[in-house]
């Protein structure tokens, strides 16, 4: 299918042309796309998915980039459908309903406003609640599905891709696990079982979506997603809501780890459970951090973090989880299961 056969209205009204995909990469990394697509509706990425079957093209989804390896030479017929702008949260019943392309952090920030901690976990997690609940999301002790109801999902082998549900307790969530990963099914959002609290969290959480879209998400930059986070805690502080300790113990983390100071996709590796160590500590033990090939370099503070250090293309990270694939097989007898998505 050549770029001149495209006729199809929902392709031609959604898509971008000749976009760079590292604007939409917490990695900076990533060529120009031919088409890259920015649906806020379910019904716009359902008409996307049937133009693109339609025509035989090619299609990949993705939320806010911050878990994905894009290529230097993307596919010049695939559509990259990004759900940064498919951002909502709003009351439903005595619930939330929350979009797939909204940042799981701006959670937080509604359980702050809300009075509950259920919700401090998910704070400074730089990824959307669609690819939170695909891939379980999880930090410390606490995981994505602790807090959904019901999950809503199109299924892209029907004809009429409508959307369709299934609640959490069907959706076989385990570390890093779920149902979504073995069906063609894309997540367009969620009931979480998280009581509505006041009209007043209400009307603060009705202005956190446009808040975020105006001033948060362009482009997909760490440092920028983190100042609003701290912006938004901040401006809470002032009206009398205090920041909870877990909230800043997050920041000390993270910012101790120097998780914000370069372009990254967080942890490259899932931890190995099996084995009993994380693996940030293995690659510690092999003395590989700091380790660069050409722009890229194994964090000097993190063993499994590897960072965009200066223009960094998709084969130096890649080149560098070879290394630390081959090490760890070597002196410890298996191979590290990647979090990162190779795209």
């Amino acid at each position: 299918m050549t770029p001149m056969s495209l006729h199809t209205s929902a392709v031609e009204r959604l898509c971008l042309r000749n976009i760079p995909l590292s604007s939409f990469s917490t990695y900076s990394i990533g060529g120009a796309a031919n088409y890259v697509a920015l649906p806020e509706t379910a019904d716009d990425l359902a008409a996307l998915y049937q133009d693109c079957k339609k025509q035989g093209l090619p299609w990949y989804t993705f939320g806010m980039g911050s878990n994905i390896l894009f290529p230097d030479q993307p596919d010049p017929d695939m559509v990259f459908v990004s759900l940064k702008r498919f951002t909502e949260l709003k009351t439903k019943g005595d619930k939330w309903f929350v979009s797939a392309g909204t940042p799981m952090s701006l959670l937080s920030l509604m359980g702050l406003s809300g009075g509950t901690d259920l919700l401090d976990f998910t704070f400074l997690l730089p990824g959307c609640l669609g690819a939170g609940i695909y891939m379980n999301a999880k930090y410390n002790h606490r995981q994505i599905c602790d807090i959904i109801d019901t999950v809503y999902y199109i299924d892209l082998s029907s004809r009429a891709m409508s959307v369709q549900s299934i609640p959490s307790a069907e959706c076989d969530f385990a570390y890093k696990q779920s149902i979504f990963q073995h069906h063609p099914w894309i997540i367009v959002g969620a009931d979480l079982n998280i009581p509505v609290h006041s009209e007043e969290q209400i009307q603060y959480v009705s202005n956190l979506a446009p808040a975020w879209k105006e001033r948060g998400n362009h482009p997909s930059s760490l440092p920028q997603f983190f100042s609003f986070f701290l912006g938004e805690v901040h401006a809470l502080a002032g009206k009398g809501i205090p920041t909870p300790e877990s909230m800043l113990d997050i920041i000390k983390y993270r910012t101790g780890k120097r998780h914000f100071d370069y372009p990254s996709c967080g942890s490259v590796f899932k931890n190995n459970y099996n084995y009993g160590v994380a693996t940030g500590s293995l690659v510690d033990q092999l003395n590989l951090k700091g380790t660069e090939h050409g722009g890229a370099i194994i964090s000097p503070h993190h063993g499994n973090m590897i960072l965009n250090q200066n223009q960094a293309k998709a084969s130096d990270i890649v080149y560098l989880m070879e290394v630390i694939t081959e090490a760890i097989h070597r002196k410890f007898g298996f191979v590290p299961e990647p979090e990162i998505v190779l795209v």
